[in-house]
């Protein structure tokens, strides 16, 4: 097993890892996780006995939540040598991996967390623990990292603006029916579907694999130009009038009711705050 202080990575089988995400209390992704978590595709990449790899949480109740609204500075100052942004580079790195990535989702996923989770090849999530949000225009912004630009071509046009704009929290069932997640099972099933689904693909040839997955990426994933321009927007937008004026009413209310409470329901307390705006 290889560490990177929030990532663990775990030989499965031969051809199979586990990557497991501990960010505690709630898994949001910083700027730091972002280098650690491109860091560990960038191994997994090199190892061509690598064929799949399960992403999970070692984090009870979250997945891969929301950013640290405390480092956007340090995200949007993240960029590649040549002025490619880090973060654009992570999911465009997690989509084209020579290898095939499961989520096996139990717990919240918003967010930044959620545009990671889309950037996944399959994403499993358990009904009675999954939670799926874009929180970003109830505070003020606008996703940045994918949200939108790969909701619209997995939910559709009208329900992908349902969800950006509503900024709800959205249970695994409701997710499973707009195409947001591969499929949704009872928690006591997920682990059983993804090791079987993980071991399944494992088995197969890897060159057939890679050349489907091509195939088939080619057909659906946003141009990175279209990744590239919603981060420059993201970026835009957090210097917005909106956005400053929320984010301490945000803070408010989680020193009225505490973090756990604002995390575990977030799609409510986010609208709740607009509305005594």
């Amino acid at each position: 097993m290889t560490q990177h202080s929030m990532f663990s990575i775990e030989t499965v089988a031969p051809k199979i890892r586990r990557v497991t995400f501990t960010n505690a209390p709630v898994n949001v992704v910083g700027a730091d996780t972002v280098v650690q978590l491109l860091n560990v595709v960038d191994e997994l990449s090199k190892d061509e006995r690598v064929q799949v790899v399960v992403f999970d949480s070692g984090t009870p109740g979250y997945f891969f939540n929301h950013a640290d609204l405390g480092q956007v500075p340090e995200l949007l100052a993240l960029n590649g040598a040549d002025g490619t942004p880090t973060w654009v580079e992570l999911v465009t790195r997690l989509s084209s991996a020579p290898f095939v990535s499961i989520a096996s989702i139990r717990g919240r996923t918003r967010g930044g967390g959620d545009e990671i989770t889309l950037a996944f090849d399959l994403r499993y999530a358990s009904l009675e623990e999954a939670v799926f949000c874009q929180p970003e225009v109830a505070i003020g912004i606008v996703p940045g990292g994918g949200g939108s630009d790969r909701l619209a071509r997995l939910l559709g046009r009208d329900r992908a603006l349902e969800a950006v704009l509503t900024s709800e929290d959205y249970d695994a069932e409701r997710a499973e029916k707009y195409g947001w997640v591969t499929r949704a099972v009872p928690d006591a099933e997920l682990d059983d579907l993804v090791n079987g689904v993980a071991a399944r693909i494992a088995s197969f040839d890897r060159a057939s694999v890679l050349g489907a997955k091509a195939q088939i990426n080619r057909s659906t994933l946003p141009p990175v130009a279209d990744l590239r321009a919603s981060w420059a927007e993201f970026a835009e937008s957090v210097k917005w009038p909106g956005f400053q004026a929320r984010v301490p009413q945000l803070g408010k209310a989680i020193a009225e009711v505490g973090l756990d409470e604002i995390e575990r329901n977030l799609g409510y307390y986010a609208g709740l705050i607009n509305q005594q705006a």
